[in-house]
């Protein structure tokens, strides 16, 4: 039987999504590809831009933990609009930015507004797949790529043309506003679950009163943790992937740095275009499926890597990472946003958080473990991680399914 059609509002408010979405992304690429330019013109060296990236990360978590709440008050289309119109203004500080100082205290505020987007438009976008008749998380996050792609190609060929590093980012901010001017009252608009339980009595029916006190009291449950941690095992490899793919490649094999660059290309491609799939994928195995057997292929292309000594063989490794990793993620939001409870955004904030944490732990991790091993070998850590969540995907089914 075919499924059913959703109505235009809907369908308008997908479209404005996938916008957003892509605007994230986009606004995320234009800052990192004027780094260069905008450290040589603050006089930031790199040691120095190490800590202002750790603080705009730091404000990010800030700013995730702080959008939860706020999106369960008021709502996830408010809470977009007012995030995505932070980020696009934040955009324009370090463009200003003359000091360390004040480069320090524009990247903060970026990282608060980068943050509370990330937890307020994917709260939004599981308001919207709920409408749906088929999942339609991934394919957000696959525009936040394509966006990704856009502001770096847009950026470089602004740096090419010899623009202005605050021309180019002002200009950028006014059309990310534009777009979010365009795009808020296509959003779906906020509902409260009259019927949401709270959280500690929808992840496992049998659990004991202790337990469900002590949920309580700690403001989190036992499902939104392994939920959590999953984030953070899978973003943990994805970090590994984006960081040291090409310094492996190098390491490894002793290409030259064009072809170790093929790495992180063979890795982010798969990642996009697994993004692209994975929704009706999902539609036809379930979540717990993607998951469970996307990070079993991502840890056997982490596998791969290790064992590899021919070019090829090693780039085929990175592929199968990125096509393995590309639909967890998304499936690990929705299940945080679907678990029946009053405090949905604030649910998917903490899962959120605990990703992300993962995503700067882990190129810290393989750097730390350099010191004992070679790079290669460290590349089980991921591996081993993948498989632990190979193990827990059944945290991303739902009751129903189950």
């Amino acid at each position: 039987m075919a499924a059913a059609t959703p109505a235009p509002p809907i369908r308008n408010a997908r479209i404005a999504l996938f916008v957003v979405f892509g605007l994230n992304g986009m606004l995320s690429a234009l800052w990192i590809v004027h780094i260069p330019a905008v450290t040589e013109r603050t006089g930031v060296s790199h040691s120095l831009l190490g800590m202002l990236i750790l603080l705009m990360a730091g404000c990010a978590i800030i700013g995730m933990q702080a959008a939860g709440p706020l999106a369960d008050r008021f709502g996830s289309r408010t809470l977009t609009a007012t995030a995505a119109t932070l980020l696009s203004l934040a955009l324009i500080g370090p463009g200003l930015a003359t000091n360390p100082a004040t480069l320090a205290a524009a990247l903060a505020f970026f990282g608060i507004g980068m943050g509370m987007l990330d937890v307020s438009m994917n709260a939004q976008a599981v308001h919207i797949e709920r409408a749906y008749p088929r999942p339609i998380m991934s394919a957000f996050h696959a525009f936040f790529s394509l966006g990704g792609l856009l502001g770096s190609l847009g950026g470089a060929a602004a740096q090419r043309a010899h623009w202005p590093v605050h021309t180019t980012l002002l200009v950028s901010a006014a059309l990310g506003l534009a777009a979010v001017a365009l795009c808020t009252p296509r959003l779906l608009p906020h509902e409260p679950d009259q019927a949401a339980t709270p959280p500690s009595e929808v992840d496992h029916p049998g659990v004991s009163g202790t337990e469900i006190a002590t949920a309580k009291r700690s403001g989190i449950s036992r499902k939104v943790l392994v939920l959590g941690i999953i984030a953070f095992a899978v973003l943990m490899a994805e970090g590994v992937a984006a960081d040291w793919s090409a310094l492996q490649l190098r390491d490894r094999l002793g290409v030259d740095v064009g072809t170790a660059a093929l790495a992180y290309g063979a890795f982010s491609t798969t990642m996009t275009a697994g993004r692209l799939v994975a929704d009706r994928v999902s539609g036809r195995i379930g979540r717990v499926a993607v998951v469970r057997w996307g990070t079993v292929l991502g840890a056997f292309g982490f596998g791969l890597i290790a064992l590899s000594g021919w070019l090829p063989l090693t780039l085929f490794g990175w592929a199968l990472v990125g096509i393995g990793l590309s639909g967890a993620v998304p499936q690990v939001f929705t299940a945080a946003g679907n678990l029946g409870s009053a405090t949905a955004a604030t649910d998917m904030s903490r899962v959120f958080g605990l990703g992300y944490m993962g995503l700067l732990a882990g190129p810290a991790i393989i750097g730390w473990l350099t010191k004992l091993v070679p790079l290669t070998t460290a590349m089980v850590v991921p591996l081993v991680a993948l498989l632990a969540c190979a193990w827990a995907a059944g945290a991303v089914g739902t009751r129903e399914r189950t």
